[in-house]
């Protein structure tokens, strides 16, 4: 799914345009971005949560010359990790659907 066709959805379950749908989302995505880049998290009980992981500097090897060694840097990646609803809900089998 991409982003035009999880606007469309949101219109159709909340009854609601899609400029507005988009413009709630773009504001979601825009929040949830400036708290993981102020180093806080954001977390959505029973959805997920949201945060930034350190990652070490590294040493790789050069996808072009596999013999050649790289220093990869340090970087923080941003990370979600789901809930347990949402978890229970993707496993389990028939119709069946978290309340």
């Amino acid at each position: 799914m991409n982003k035009s066709q999880l606007v469309a959805a949101m219109a159709e379950k909340t009854e609601m345009t899609k400029k507005d749908v988009e413009a709630c989302l773009n504001a979601f995505t825009g929040v949830v971005t400036e708290t993981l880049k102020s180093g806080e998290k954001v977390q959505l009980v029973g959805f997920g949560t949201f945060e930034v992981k350190d990652r070490k500097a590294r040493e790789g090897r050069n996808p072009r010359d596999p013999k050649q060694k790289i220093k990869i840097p340090a970087s923080k990646a941003p990370v979600f990790k789901a809930g347990k609803t949402l978890k229970e809900t993707v496993n389990t089998k028939g119709k069946k659907r978290a309340k």
